[in-house]
């Protein structure tokens, strides 16, 4: 199907799961690290004790990922949408109340969960169950919100607490999220995608593996080295996006103002890779997706005038672009739909577990004393060893995804 037939004809699903993704970006670092100099200079934290607070707060949503996303197999889409919805909600609300450690945890935790976790989760779990043979432009479509969140939504987080503070700043998108988004996104998804009939002739259901199944699986955890490292070093690096343009001396507006740069890359990045998942397969763009990871954060290592920005948001903007299609397709390709709301969610729980790890890590660092372009710079070389490893990874996704589903065989090219 042609992407503008497809996108006419299934407007109402893709527009639900875009919504989805573009506003939890409020759950992501690249947002919530926008307020973190306010945070941290009226609670009086450090970079290292801001950090690990983010970390345990963070890992405290990872370990209840597992639990909560699951229900996305057993509740309709949209009231599991909803309850994610009234969750992030309350958590920013509470997040601009807070004036203890104690207040600041639970709110991050609750960002972390139902923002970066299970906003993401809901929108591409009803992408994969409901879509199959343009599974590649469904993700892509829904995907493209995260995009747009990371053009738009820094600037916009920006103006807003020059006029309100970073408390006020926080109250508002609570009071635009409940009275617009929420009634928006229920009217949207409230009629399940039933698929086409020449989709149910050409699909055939190969093994249906239950989320044991896929955590025993060794490819399983060969992919996750490099799934895993776009969002966890992009959350490093815009977690200290303030210290980093101190250090560098930037303004701090020229690095969050050069997102749009960003934006555009990974909207063209994701729409490429909608067509490359349906011609071929998910995995193959892997190896891609890595090696931007390191141009940008070499560059950014290595580059002290401020036009490194521009490298860095261009390369991450395609990592991020690619990635985002390839995670959201790559699990029902490899395990199947039926149980796929458990099997996403165990991956987003080693994701943010791991998207925890980096600002906990890298503010102990820095405050140890080590340099933090050191960092990036280390960050950016593990991707160069991560992409040679998923060109063998994804030789071995290639053979499982053509003997789970022969008609797998016309689409996927050698």
């Amino acid at each position: 199907m042609r992407i503008p037939a497809f996108l006419r004809d299934n407007a109402r699903w893709l527009a639900g799961g875009f919504l989805l993704t573009l506003f939890s970006s409020y759950g992501q670092t690249f947002y919530i690290a926008l307020s973190s100099g306010g945070i941290r200079d009226e609670l009086g934290l450090s970079h290292g004790d801001f950090g690990l607070l983010y970390m345990m707060a963070t890992l405290a949503s990872a370990v209840t990922i597992p639990f909560a996303g699951r229900f996305a197999d057993t509740m309709r889409i949209e009231r599991y949408a909803v309850v994610v919805i009234l969750g992030l909600a309350a958590s920013m609300v509470l997040l601009s109340q807070a004036r203890s450690l104690a207040v600041l945890f639970v709110a991050i935790a609750g960002l972390r969960l139902f923002g970066q976790g299970l906003m993401s989760h809901a929108a591409m779990t009803a992408m994969g169950r409901w879509f199959s043979r343009n599974r590649g432009k469904a993700v892509s479509s829904a995907a493209m919100g995260h995009q747009l969140g990371e053009s738009i939504m820094p600037v916009s987080f920006v103006a807003l607490a020059a006029l309100a503070g970073w408390r006020g700043g926080w109250l508002v998108n609570a009071a635009f999220f409940l009275l617009l988004v929420l009634p928006t996104v229920w009217l949207l998804m409230r009629v399940p995608r039933e698929p086409l009939a020449e989709e149910r002739q050409n699909t055939v259901e190969g093994r249906q593996w239950t989320r044991g199944e896929a955590l025993r699986d060794p490819l399983f955890w060969l992919l996750i080295p490099g799934l895993l490292a776009p969002p966890v070093i992009g959350t490093t690096v815009f977690f200290h996006q303030v210290y980093l343009t101190e250090l560098r001396g930037w303004a701090l507006g020229q690095f969050a103002g050069s997102t749009p740069v960003l934006s555009v890359f990974a909207i063209a990045a994701t729409l490429v890779a909608g067509v490359v998942i349906d011609r071929f397969h998910s995995a193959v763009l892997l190896p891609a997706t890595l090696l931007c990871v390191a141009i940008a954060n070499l560059a950014v290592a290595f580059v002290t005038p401020a036009w490194a920005i521009l490298v860095y948001m261009a390369g991450m903007g395609t990592s991020f672009g690619l990635y985002a299609a390839a995670f959201g397709a790559i699990w029902p390709e490899l395990y199947g739909t039926r149980h796929l709301g458990a099997i996403k969610s165990a991956v987003t729980a080693i994701m943010v577990l791991c998207t925890a790890l980096g600002p906990g890590v890298s503010g102990w660092l820095i405050d140890a004393g080590i340099a933090f372009p050191s960092i990036v710079a280390a960050m950016g070389f593990y991707s160069v060893a991560a992409a040679l490893l998923m060109i063998v990874v994804e030789r071995l996704a290639r053979r499982r995804i053509i003997t789970s589903d022969p008609v797998q065989q016309a689409s996927i090219r050698n």
